[in-house]
């Protein structure tokens, strides 16, 4: 049995809170929120001004305001991540509304000791990872092991001062590995893009997929060096790889 997570509270929530959170009008103001808040393409989220777990607090008193924030807040790393994960940018907007509806009806189980960044990324993890086992494309095996000086390079890639050519070619590698991390297994793919897009610690990712600090740290390894060599293959071979790797190993 999995155990219970450390960002649920254990404590019984104040009475009435359930119900007023279980309305059907709390809740189609929560959606309505959820839908509105569409973050542009390039843009940056103003600076906090109340702590995430003010906003909760706001929130669970009735203050739509204080969700819509938390929303505002926190939906473009949310959209982000789920298109890392799934591919398609209309599907990841549909899908971090249906996360923050999630979101919104488990405030109440949300325990302040812990960061609210970590507790949302959890939810959205479990709703990309549960969304590719149902529509598992084709992944790339790891089954095998690292090459010695795996690690030695890093998947930074681009550079302001590329002349053209080389600009060409880190934009050749930037797809190759955007086609690569698609096609990790889906568990794998969530670590690299929690670490290598969204910028999280290993503690942080740790705590999101519930994973040994040394797991997770493991696993990225076997993944960065299964995304380079899958980079550095010719481009037949890895056509024919795609066509013959029906499953991977996920964790």
């Amino acid at each position: 049995m999995e155990p219970a997570s450390p960002y649920i509270s254990s404590g019984a929530p104040p009475a009435g809170l359930s119900r007023r959170l279980a309305g059907a009008q709390a809740l189609r103001n929560a959606r309505a929120v959820a839908t509105r808040v569409v973050p542009a393409r390039g843009e940056v989220p103003p600076a906090p001004r109340e702590a995430d777990e003010e906003l909760v607090r706001r929130s669970l008193a009735g203050d739509i305001g204080g969700f819509e924030e938390l929303v505002r807040r926190h939906k473009k790393q949310i959209v982000n991540f789920i298109y890392r994960m799934v591919g398609d940018f209309d599907l990841a907007l549909d899908m971090s509304q249906e996360v923050f509806i999630k979101v919104y009806q488990a405030l109440d189980r949300y325990d302040p000791r812990y960061q609210f960044t970590t507790w949302i990324y959890r939810i959205a993890s479990n709703c990309a990872i549960d969304r590719l086992r149902r529509h598992a494309p084709p992944t790339v095996s790891l089954d095998a092991s690292p090459r010695p000086g795996d690690n030695a390079r890093t998947l930074q890639i681009a550079s302001s001062d590329q002349n053209p050519a080389e600009s060409y070619e880190a934009t050749e590698t930037m797809r190759k590995l955007e086609t690569a991390i698609r096609r990790l297994p889906p568990g794998y793919r969530r670590l690299i893009v929690l670490r290598h897009v969204n910028s999280l610690r290993y503690e942080q990712i740790a705590a999101v997929t519930r994973l040994p600090l040394g797991t997770v740290k493991n696993r990225i390894f076997r993944a960065r060096a299964i995304l380079r060599r899958e980079i550095e293959r010719p481009e037949p071979l890895r056509r024919a790889a795609g066509k013959a790797a029906g499953t991977g190993v996920a964790p």
